[in-house]
């Protein structure tokens, strides 16, 4: 089994779709890393993972655009051509598990702009806030094991 683990930001706000009487939640996971080229300049390299997760949690309404996740699932490539002719990959993932991770970039630039007025403060980072989902739709490889309570 290959299995594909991705911390990133959401790129859009997810789409919540039904297809066979199932719910599918799609949305897209950015991931950047920085990196030195071989002439000593700082590159920024960014991979968007298309991610499809099929669950009876009701989870897509917190999916929104810049909400940073953990996700964990099968991956797969789509290869295509596009109009003009050129050749086009899209890697995409099963979701098998999901955790929200921290607030989104609204939230923190919210939270900078609240402490702004009183910079004589000290200044705590907020604990991380994570919450996992777990795919229950999808086949399970496991003996017995029973699926975890949602947190709400």
């Amino acid at each position: 089994m290959i299995k594909l683990q991705v911390i990133g930001n959401l790129g859009r706000d997810a789409v919540i779709n039904t297809v066979n009487g199932k719910t599918v939640i799609n949305f897209t996971v950015a991931h950047s890393e920085k990196y030195k080229d071989q002439q000593g300049n700082m590159q920024e390299r960014t991979t968007w993972v298309d991610c499809a997760y099929w669950t009876e949690a009701n989870v897509g309404q917190y999916l929104m655009k810049g909400k940073t996740v953990f996700v964990e699932g099968t991956p797969h490539v789509e290869v295509y051509t596009t109009k003009d002719g050129k050749q086009g990959a899209s890697l995409r993932l099963r979701v098998r598990e999901m955790q929200f991770v921290g607030g989104s970039n609204r939230d923190n630039q919210q939270q900078s702009g609240d402490n702004q007025y009183n910079q004589s403060a000290p200044q705590s980072a907020p604990a991380p806030a994570v919450q996992t989902f777990t795919n229950t739709a999808a086949p399970s490889f496991d003996n017995g094991g029973a699926a975890d309570d949602l947190p709400f």
